[in-house]
């Protein structure tokens, strides 16, 4: 088997490069959906139902794209037609979901007119999304692969950064923050047009840069047949999948959870505990809904800086352990502070965790993958971060109410015990020989 090319710092920086527009949607979904739908009207007890459509669509969609995608072949290549569709339904829809308020529906006929314009987006944020962690697997060789999952990491949270941010930037040069009974403010409206206008330009710049492998090269390099003989199915994949892909996936079980009651709760809970308000139609709480984008962007900033540290660890697992204690030590300090700005120490940390779950896990397992399936791997490996979202939305109600006690900044809380629990499941995780050797090639 041919051994892959070592690539530039710009050739693995133009790989990865559309994300930065991908995640500018995907952050600003994160941290306005909550803030939509109670505008809209949602009880803060049905709110984590809303968010079981972006993991529900994940796990479906993206293992398709992934098995399409490993036998697609076009002038353009195999992963990049998938992303450049993806991107163009991003775009469309991220211009319709911030208005579901303004089309004069009833409160129900807004939320359902939300809920599909939720749903296409997040098909169309994940169509978009899975082809750049293929790219790395398919073209970067194992000693830099590392290297690059990090690179990725980097423009993943530089994304979220500008797209948390952009409603409070909105607002402080004098777009409304507030509107009528029912409608997204203007500054939320923008943030999306905008978002979309950027998340265009960085997939063109993808498609003309990037120029994956033609099937013959990719058999070569990966040391497989060009048309394999035998077919499989998913079902035969996850029968044969290598012991990683399970141990890693427990890992995220964890991790995933902790994060999807963060982005469902930490507006109602910093309005509560900060602006002493629960009331989703209050000034109070959209300024705390334009505070939670800065928080997330804190977080952002924080995983920019530790994806650059993680590199430096000789161990994968310790590097792990050490991100997810970290995050859970931010989630535990939200209850204790009351203070807007002190709230910038927990999120820096949590910051620490995000970094690590965006690119340790996709390391550790494309390193154990042959590349004859590694588009459908990959996308049933999302399975790993979907099914824990949908199963703590799914039961967010229950326990904000059982354990929780109703208040939302306690599902922090127990946000943090999950990525104590993720930190203990990576004693769980056995990377081969060869792998564990590796270490990160700085370009």
């Amino acid at each position: 088997m041919k051994q892959k090319p070592t690539l530039s710092f710009w050739q693995i920086w133009n790989l990865s490069f559309g994300f930065f527009g991908v995640q500018i949607a995907y952050s600003l979904q994160s941290a306005n959906i909550s803030r939509i739908f109670a505008t809209l009207g949602a009880d803060p007890h049905n709110l984590s139902y809303f968010w079981i459509l972006p993991p529900l669509m994940g796990i479906i969609i993206q293992p398709i794209v992934g098995t399409l995608s490993d036998h697609t072949w076009t002038r353009f290549g195999r992963r990049i037609p998938y992303l450049f569709i993806g991107a163009l339904a991003s775009i469309i829809v991220m211009c319709l979901l911030p208005n579901a308020g303004s089309f004069s529906f009833t409160i129900a006929g807004a939320m359902l007119f939300g809920l599909v314009s939720l749903m296409f987006l997040d098909t169309s944020i994940n169509m978009a999304m899975q082809p750049f962690k293929m790219l790395v697997g398919d073209m970067v060789n194992e000693k830099q692969k590392g290297f690059a999952y990090s690179v990725q990491s980097f423009l993943c949270n530089a994304g979220s950064l500008v797209g948390y941010l952009f409603p409070y930037i909105f607002t402080w040069i004098g777009i409304s923050n507030i509107a009528a009974a029912g409608v997204i403010p203007d500054s939320v409206i923008y943030s999306f047009y905008v978002g979309a206008a950027i998340l265009m330009l960085c997939v063109v710049y993808t498609v003309v840069k990037v120029k994956e492998m033609p099937p013959h090269e990719y058999a070569q390099f990966h040391g497989i047949e060009e048309k394999p003989k035998e077919k499989t199915n998913f079902i035969k994949l996850l029968k044969n999948a290598p012991k990683v892909f399970w141990t890693v996936g427990l890992v995220q079980f964890f991790c995933w959870a902790a994060f999807m009651y963060m982005w469902t709760y930490t507006n109602g809970g910093i309005a509560d505990t900060v602006w002493n308000t629960t009331d989703a139609k209050s000034a109070e709480y959209q300024d705390a809904g334009n505070w939670v984008g800065v928080l997330f962007a804190v977080q952002a900033i924080g995983s920019v800086f530790w994806s650059m540290v993680l590199p430096l660890f000789k161990s994968h697992k310790v590097a792990y352990v050490v991100s997810l204690v970290l995050g859970a030590c931010g989630f535990i300090s939200t209850v204790f502070i009351h203070d807007q700005y002190l709230l910038f120490i927990p999120y820096l940390l949590i910051g620490c965790a995000w970094a690590a779950m965006l690119a340790l896990p996709f390391t550790i397992l494309t390193n154990a993958l042959s590349g004859q399936n590694m588009g459908a791997y990959l996308g049933l490996f999302n399975g790993t971060i979907c099914l824990p979202q949908i199963i703590a939305a799914a039961l967010g109600g229950v326990v904000l109410r059982y354990i929780g006690g109703g208040s939302s900044i306690m599902m922090l809380v127990i946000a943090g015990v999950l990525l104590i629990l993720g930190a203990i499941a990576v004693s769980f995780i056995k990377e081969s020989r060869t792998e564990s050797e590796l270490k990160p090639e700085n370009v």
